[in-house]
C-alpha cells in the first residue's frame, strides 16, 4: 500500500504557517455567523451553538471548526517563518480551552444522539484531529531562521488533548462501523458527503487515533466500491459548487489500498486519458466568478484539494511513470490558483480554506 510523502515540516507550509494560524485561531473562537446542522425536535432545542457544541462552536459550521482545530495542531509542529512564541502560546491556550474532557464529552454524546450528523465528512475530520493530537513532537531547533516548535507542541500538551478527544474518536469509530454495512453505494459528488474522501481520511487516521478496528472494513469498502471502476473522464468535472474532485478523491483513496504496481495499472483503467495528457490540459483550475459566494467559493477549495490529491497520487506511482509529469503540472497550476484566496479577509472562504491549503502545500492530513 502507498502513502503520501511525509511533509509535516515542509518549508512551503512554514512560509504560510503564521498567517494560517492567525485565521484559524480567529475562526475557532468566532461563534457567529453560524450555520448549525441541528434538526430541531422542538422549541426547547433552540440553543446557542456554544451550548450544543462547546468544543466546536466556531468557524461557521461544525466540520469547519473541527478541521480548523486540526490545522492548528498541525501548525504547532511546523516551524513558522515570521511567527512568534506568543502567537503559538495563544493557539495552545485556545486548544486547551476547547479540547477539554467536559466539552468533548458533550460532543461525543451529541454524535451518539444524532448518528447521521456530519456523516461521513465531519466524522473523518474528527478522527484526523485525534490522530494529529497523538503525534509525538520533541522540542527541537528549527533551521533557516524559522520559529521552532516550542513547548506548545510538546508531548504533554498533545497527551492532554488526545485523552480528551478519545471518547469522541471512539464514538466516531462506532458510528462508522454501524454505517458501513448499510452504505451499499458510494456518494460520488464533490461536496461534504463524498464517500472516497472520507474513507481515505479515516484509513489514514484510524490507527494513530487509537481506532485500528476501522482499518479492515474501510479498506474493504474502498476495494468493493472503487476497484471495478473504469473509463472515467475529467470532462465530467467540476460541478458548479465542488470543493472536492470525485475522480481524484477516488484515485487518492485507491492508492492507499493497492501496492504500487497494481495501483499504476488500476489508474490506467480508471482514467485512461491520463496516458496522453499534458500539464496545461489536464484538470485546469476552474474560473471562480465570485469568491464571496458561499457555493461558488467552493471552487477555490477544489483547486487546493486537487493539488493535495494529485500529490498523493503522484507519490504512489512507480518512479519514472510518464503520467507524473501531467499530474505534477496540474498540482502546481491548481495550487497557484487557490492559494492566494486562503487568507483573503472574507469570512466566506477564511473559515475553511486554510485547512485545504496545508495538504496542498505538501503536508498530508495524516502524515
Amino acid at each position: 500500500m502507498s502513502t503520501a510523502p511525509d511533509a509535516a515540516a515542509d518549508p512551503a507550509l512554514s512560509e504560510h504557517a503564521a498567517a494560517f494560524a492567525e485565521v484559524a485561531l480567529a475562526n475557532i473562537t468566532r461563534e457567529y455567523p453560524n450555520a448549525p446542522a441541528h434538526l430541531l425536535a422542538g422549541p426547547e432545542e433552540l440553543l446557542p451553538p456554544r451550548l450544543l457544541h462547546p468544543a466546536f462552536y466556531g468557524a461557521y459550521d461544525w466540520h469547519s471548526s473541527v478541521h480548523m482545530h486540526w490545522l492548528l495542531l498541525r501548525l504547532l509542529r511546523t516551524p513558522w517563518r515570521g511567527g512568534d512564541h506568543e502567537r503559538r502560546a495563544a493557539v495552545v491556550r485556545a486548544l486547551d480551552a476547547h479540547l477539554t474532557p467536559e466539552a468533548l464529552a458533550v460532543e461525543a454524546a451529541y454524535l451518539r444522539a444524532h448518528p447521521s450528523f456530519e456523516r461521513p465528512y465531519g466524522w473523518a475530520w474528527l478522527l484526523a484531529l485525534t490522530s494529529e493530537s497523538a503525534v509525538d513532537v520533541p522540542e527541537r531547533p528549527a533551521a533557516g531562521g524559522a520559529t521552532p516548535p516550542d513547548e506548545s507542541g510538546a508531548p504533554a500538551a498533545r497527551r492532554r488533548w488526545r485523552a480528551a478527544l478519545a471518547p469522541a474518536a471512539e464514538t466516531v469509530a462506532d458510528l462508522v462501523l454501524e454505517w458501513l454495512p448499510k452504505a451499499t453505494r458510494p456518494v460520488r459528488h464533490g461536496t461534504h458527503t463524498n464517500s472516497a474522501f472520507a474513507l481515505g481520511l479515516l484509513l489514514d487516521s484510524a490507527a494513530r487515533a487509537g481506532q485500528p478496528q476501522l482499518l479492515a472494513p474501510v479498506e474493504a469498502k474502498i476495494r468493493a466500491w472503487y476497484l471495478p471502476d473504469h473509463g472515467a473522464a475529467t470532462r465530467w468535472e467540476p460541478s458548479g459548487q465542488d470543493f472536492l474532485s470525485p475522480l481524484l478523491c477516488e484515485a487518492d483513496a485507491v492508492r492507499r489500498v493497492l501496492p504500487q504496481d497494481e495501483f499504476a495499472e488500476w489508474l490506467g483503467r480508471f482514467l485512461p486519458e491520463l496516458d496522453h495528457a499534458t500539464g496545461p490540459e489536464f484538470l485546469p483550475p476552474p474560473h471562480v466568478p465570485d469568491a464571496a459566494d458561499p457555493q461558488l467559493g467552493h471552487l477555490l477549495g477544489l483547486c487546493l484539494s486537487r493539488a493535495a490529491a494529485l500529490r498523493g497520487i503522484t507519490a504512489a506511482l512507480p518512479h519514472g511513470d510518464p503520467r507524473t509529469a501531467a499530474l505534477g503540472a496540474a498540482a502546481e497550476a491548481n495550487l497557484a490558483a487557490g492559494l492566494p484566496a486562503v487568507v483573503s479577509g472574507d469570512f466566506t472562504t477564511d473559515h475553511w480554506l486554510a485547512t485545504f491549503a496545508a495538504p496542498a502545500l505538501g503536508s498530508g492530513i495524516a502524515d
